[in-house]
């Protein structure tokens, strides 16, 4: 099946499909089978990261799908052990080994591990793995604005990419309004909220009957009218192919707006700022 997923243009020109499939959690035989029924489904953006020990089966599925290797955007990710300048190159390399792919489209350094002081070290390596063709567009996750900004001064390369937690409950817009100001695709993680009873939420569900869709297509559709790039996760076959079908259809501003009122600015997941885990 081809893709109907719009792209999302980067900072440097290479198109990212705007909504694609995340594998955090999946053990690597599931990924396998997850990922090839995502391809089949029409996703063209697979999101996997060293740290989920799914990347060789996220590259079989990538290798076996028929779908050829141009079209099909693949994301890794640099865990915190690997943080340091050539610590970095040789992560990559294990990375790309494991994928059995000859480039990546998209690295990002995990977590900024701000108290260990080495993401500047690391993006400067990334920016070299950029130079040498081996990586299309580089970038980075959960990045809080003053970790961004710092990149920034200290860099020459401004991130395509921050990869966040972002959902209706915390809806990031300190992170949104820079990555706007400086041209950085914001990309959603967790974008349902891991379910944790948000789409069970009221008005959630009034939407998504006015619509004629689930409270999930809905929330998926808010990121999409937002201009988040998005990864939804399930390993469900029919929630797989129920969380693509989300263009054929718009949220009016009456519905955004009572999306909107959801923030919290709640977290399911670590604080940047403090989180430190190898």
């Amino acid at each position: 099946m081809s893709s109907k997923v719009p792209p999302k243009i980067l900072n440097n020109g290479v198109e990212m499909p705007q909504l694609g499939f995340g594998v955090w959690q999946v053990p690597d035989d599931e990924a396998e089978r997850a990922v090839a029924t995502a391809l089949e489904a029409g996703y063209r953006s697979i999101d996997t990261a060293a740290i989920y020990g799914n990347e060789a089966g996220t590259g079989r599925a990538i290798a076996a799908s028929g779908v050829p290797r141009e079209d099909v955007f693949v994301t890794t990710k640099l865990w915190n052990a690997d943080q340091g300048y050539d610590a970095t190159l040789r992560a990559f390399d294990a990375s790309l080994a494991q994928l059995g792919l000859d480039y990546l489209d998209l690295y990002l350094i995990h977590w900024p591990l701000p108290a260990r002081g080495k993401y500047i070290d690391s993006y400067k390596a990334f920016e070299k793995l950029l130079a040498d063709g081996r990586v299309r567009a580089i970038g980075v996750s959960n990045f809080l604005p003053e970790h961004v900004e710092r990149l920034i001064a200290e860099t020459s390369v401004i991130p395509a990419v921050n990869q966040i937690e972002l959902h209706p409950y915390l809806q990031q817009h300190a992170s949104r309004e820079l990555h706007e100001e400086q041209g950085i695709a914001t990309e959603a993680w967790s974008p349902l909220g891991q379910g944790k009873g948000l789409l069970e939420v009221p008005a959630l569900v009034a939407i998504a009957q006015k619509h004629n869709r689930t409270p999930a297509q809905v929330v998926l559709r808010w990121h999409i009218q937002l201009g988040n790039v998005v990864i939804p996760k399930s390993v469900t076959p029919s929630r797989i192919k129920e969380n693509i079908q989300v263009f054929d259809f718009s949220l009016d501003t009456e519905d955004l707006a009572a999306i909107s009122a959801l923030n919290e600015d709640r977290r399911i997941g670590p604080n940047p700022a403090v989180f430190d885990m190898d």
